[in-house]
């Protein structure tokens, strides 16, 4: 399909003043999809009144004040994209959560929480789910264990009508992220050590040929560069988006 951003503006999240996320607002089959970054690996979107929160963690703002959920995803267990707290100021009675189950085992109080592994595939309001891989193959702790082991975490594309999402996790340029096909608007992560250069990002985007390739979980890596990279793919948009 053709991406159209209708626009990207700050928005403020309740009375919580000092945070403006960056938001940029898409038009689907499904609705309005605005995709706003928090922060990190941290995402919320919106498909019309709808919401999605994506690795909500407190230390990229104050849940306590940010909307409600319909529906939670969790990468993986890692502290800086699973926070308990975060998920419990924004639960609510019919909050449907989507986690791994290595996840699920750290939670308190489990609620409705549905557990997918790699592959598997589920829905939610129609949208369509689906878990993918997450993982390293090169970049490795000092003792030799890679960062993030295959089969813990998972990335995942999201399905608003016919538009394809994908929130790629920790992970590096693997086979299964380079094969993806139809992906409209992808973020994949870019930071040493624990994930991408801006090289394995441009790579993985070269193979799958996104819409809109937002770099997340940037931490101090060079945004530059990879812009830098890709500006011969016309077809490629590359947004830097920043928390303010």
């Amino acid at each position: 399909m053709k991406i159209l951003l209708i626009a990207s503006v700050f928005i403020p999240v309740l009375f919580y003043a000092q945070d403006r996320f960056e938001t940029d607002i898409y038009t689907t089959s499904a609705g309005t999809l605005k995709i706003s970054f928090i922060g990190h690996g941290t995402l919320m979107f919106k498909l019309d009144d709808l919401v999605i929160h994506i690795d909500p963690v407190m230390r990229e703002t104050d849940y306590r004040t940010m909307p409600k959920a319909d529906l939670i995803l969790v990468t993986h267990h890692h502290a800086d994209h699973l926070d308990i707290a975060a998920i419990d100021h924004i639960r609510k009675d019919d909050t449907h959560i989507i986690m791994t189950a290595k996840c699920f085992a750290l939670l308190e109080n489990p609620g409705e929480v549905e557990i997918v592994r790699n592959g598997d595939r589920t829905t939610y309001h129609n949208i369509g789910i689906e878990a993918l891989p997450a993982y390293n193959c090169i970049h490795k702790r000092p003792g030799g264990d890679v960062f993030h082991p295959k089969g813990e975490g998972n990335g995942y594309v999201l399905e608003f009508g016919d538009t394809r999402v994908l929130v790629a996790g920790d992970t590096e340029n693997i086979p299964e992220i380079k094969s993806l096909e139809n992906i409209d608007i992808a973020f994949l992560p870019m930071n040493l050590p624990y994930t991408m250069t801006p090289e394995m990002v441009a790579d993985a985007a070269i193979a799958f040929r996104p819409g809109v390739l937002y770099p997340y979980h940037y931490g101090n890596s060079d945004t530059g560069k990879l812009v830098e990279l890709l500006k011969e793919e016309k077809d490629i948009k590359v947004r830097i988006m920043k928390k303010k």
